[in-house]
């Protein structure tokens, strides 16, 4: 499916404050109940895309769906790391699972946007809503899923343009290293093989190689060892 059909640049202000680094790499307290399944979805009307949910499973694997209010569900299989995979799931046990925790700031404020977080156990259901918080978990939590947000939709891009649009695959390149710089990718060597794909691929711009080269060096040098969680901060989502 296309899903290059959005390639709206906005990031919030409060999106780029926080390096993704600092979330991830906070102690280990809890441990994730097997079968758990954590959601965050984000509903901003006149936004592109204007939902967006992830689903992260405690055995790894997630999905994703992006897309206009206005579109079919079209929900995407991807995988997710184990530190990355329990950090989600401590932050959540930070909140008690969302159990009976009110999350909004109920102060006046812009609408950014309602966020929803879901935690799904069999019969075991508990979530909750907010527009803004100044919950320190919640936050952090909302980061690392707006950042697989960006990641997946980078991938998707990068993809697309590779198959369909050699010529753009430079201006998709420069849209990845402007999400790399922010540090918000959760994890971004899941984006070696198509960066691999395009520095080999004679049929793409030499400008393009190049770039799609250096990213992938970039990425490597930065990489932590296996089973290490990469570094992030903290703020208000």
């Amino acid at each position: 499916m296309n899903r290059s059909r959005h390639p709206n640049r906005r990031i919030h202000w409060w999106f780029s404050l926080v390096p993704l680094a600092v979330v991830l790499t906070c102690p280990l307290f809890l441990r994730a109940d097997a079968g758990a399944t954590i959601t965050y979805r984000r509903v901003f009307k006149g936004s592109s895309p204007e939902f967006i949910e992830i689903k992260i499973n405690e055995d790894g694997t997630a999905t994703y769906d992006l897309r206009q209010l206005s579109e079919d569900p079209d929900p995407q299989p991807f995988q997710v790391g184990d530190s990355v995979r329990s950090r989600v799931f401590e932050l959540a046990g930070e909140l008690h699972n969302f159990q009976g925790v009110d999350l909004e700031v109920h102060r006046r404020i812009a609408d950014l946007g309602e966020k929803t977080l879901r935690y799904e156990k069999g019969a075991e259901v508990h979530e909750t809503h907010y527009n803004y918080t100044l919950n320190r978990s919640a936050s952090q939590l909302a980061l690392i899923f707006e950042g697989f947000f960006q990641q997946q939709r980078d991938l998707v891009l990068l993809e697309q343009r590779l198959k369909y649009d050699r010529l753009g695959v430079n201006d998709a390149l420069h849209q990845f290293e402007d999400d790399l710089g922010q540090r918000t990718l959760p994890e971004p060597e899941r984006l070696l093989p198509v960066l691999d794909r395009i520095a080999a691929d004679s049929r793409v711009v030499d400008v393009a190689r190049q770039l799609a080269r250096a990213l992938a060096e970039r990425i490597r040098a930065s990489s932590p060892p296996t089973g290490a969680a990469a570094q992030p901060a903290s703020g208000h989502l």
